[in-house]
């Protein structure tokens, strides 16, 4: 079902579409906890610690390719508001392309890469193998990550957000039968943990893609579109390589971090890494309004109605605002009970709660920024600005960076975990100030035009 968010009021057409994503998002999460939580009470807490330690690697190789598949949706949202019928058809297939070419890049530069950066990044030698093992199926499979992504994007684009969520349930489901079935009854570790993820997001995306062919002609490109267009391959390049390198940055600098994690030893990094993904959980809702605003300023960008998009802008604060602040006491209510989820009962929880209560508490301080970087941020690149959303991801870095290199020299852990709110706090401010920048350009060039 195609949603044009072109017309009506912008608050209540915003919290309509973006609700179905929260809940698609928070279900990729669960997707996620499910195999912490299972390796974690099946097959150890040193197994739980090895899938911990390769999340900011995941999340770098991940968010990449969440990131060009998004930045090809975005002139197929702009193309769906200005009714190009066609035109939306050719960036469809061009960005499939584009996207095959990139899987076999990714893939292989991935692998590759692989065991140089766990080594860099001072993966305790217990956990190095099952570490390794793990990030390996994952890159291997990307190819799954990617178009389940990408097909989703397209959806979303032209204002559906509600099939994307029911295949993904779907999924996560699938997700959790897997892990059990290969972890429990197959005996594979955390290989069946990351088996269990890459074949539940390949039957995502094949769903993903036999509906859009069955049920959204206006997606679904014909013979003659299946070529590689210069002017797509341009465009598309030019926003999703800025929007996968933001990713990457991000990644890179949660990665410095992790570095710093895992310098207090396998038990601190797998209280880290359940308090992580407790927090992950509660915080969706902020990447789901990111997501919305994407196709809602990508849609009045294609039709020309920039006022609307500031009208968009000012509603999704509000709502981020209440939402920040509900998420901040829902995740410090949660914590204790949470981390019993991801531990047998041999694992002494008093000596894993500190760890975990240091990260949390210093991160639910800043929710409020966090929450404003996805509006900026989105905004911008549904606009068709790439470059400043980047930059918002340089800043995280840098400011990562320089906590983490203190928390090093000093063997800080609480530092260590202020690396987030520092880098958080930092990007806020450079996005509010780009996205007064891009609103005023914006305006300039279409008085001029």
């Amino acid at each position: 079902m195609e949603k044009d968010m072109t017309k009506g009021k912008p608050l209540p057409v915003i919290l309509k579409f973006v609700l179905p994503l929260i809940i698609g998002n928070i279900f990729q999460q669960l997707y996620n906890m499910a195999d912490t939580i299972i390796v974690g009470r099946f097959v150890g807490a040193d197994a739980l610690a090895a899938v911990g330690s390769t999340g900011t690697i995941m999340f770098l190789v991940v968010g990449f390719a969440q990131g060009i598949t998004a930045g090809f949706s975005v002139l197929t949202a702009q193309r769906f508001g200005a009714k190009d019928e066609e035109g939306v058809k050719v960036s469809v297939a061009n960005g499939i392309l584009l996207s095959l070419i990139f899987t076999v890049a990714i893939s292989a530069l991935s692998m590759i890469s692989m065991h140089g950066l766990l080594k860099l990044m001072n993966t305790p030698d217990n956990i190095f193998q099952d570490a390794y093992t793990y990030i390996m199926i994952i890159s291997a499979g990307i190819i799954a990550t990617i178009f389940y992504n990408l097909f989703s994007s397209y959806l979303r684009a032209v204002g559906n957000s509600r099939t994307p969520l029911v295949f993904l349930v779907f999924s996560a489901v699938l997700n959790v039968i897997l892990d059990l079935v290969f972890i429990i009854n197959f005996k594979m570790g955390v290989a069946g943990a990351a088996s269990a993820t890459i074949l539940s997001q390949g039957i995502s995306a094949i769903l993903c893609l036999v509906y859009i062919y069955t049920k959204m002609p206006a997606l679904a490109p014909n013979r003659h579109h299946w070529k590689l267009h210069s002017k797509e391959s341009r465009h598309q390049l030019a926003m999703g390589i800025p929007m996968a390198l933001q990713f990457a940055i991000t990644a890179s600098g949660t990665m410095v971090m992790q570095s710093a994690i895992n310098l207090f030893g396998s038990t601190a990094v797998a209280a880290f890494t359940a308090a992580n993904k407790v927090q992950n959980l509660v915080t969706q809702g902020m990447i789901a309004m990111g997501q919305t605003m994407a196709t809602y300023s990508g849609q009045n960008f294609g039709k020309g109605d920039i006022p609307r998009i500031r009208q968009g802008v000012k509603a999704a604060l509000q709502a981020c605002i209440v939402y920040s602040i509900g998420a901040a006491i829902l995740v410090c209510l949660l914590l204790k009970p949470a981390l019993g989820l991801f531990f047998t009962g041999d694992v002494d929880m008093s000596a894993m709660l500190p760890w975990a209560k240091t990260y949390v508490y210093l991160s639910v301080i800043f929710y409020i920024p966090l929450s404003t970087i996805f509006v900026f941020r989105n905004t911008m690149q549904g606009c068709g600005y790439g470059f400043l959303p980047m930059m918002g991801g340089v800043s995280e870095l840098i400011a990562r960076l320089v906590v983490a290199m203190i928390s090093m020299a000093l063997t800080s852990y609480p530092l260590a975990c202020f690396c987030d709110p520092a880098a958080w706090f930092t990007a806020a401010v450079f996005t509010g100030v780009s996205y007064i920048f891009v609103m005023k350009d914006i305006r300039k060039k279409y008085e001029t035009a």
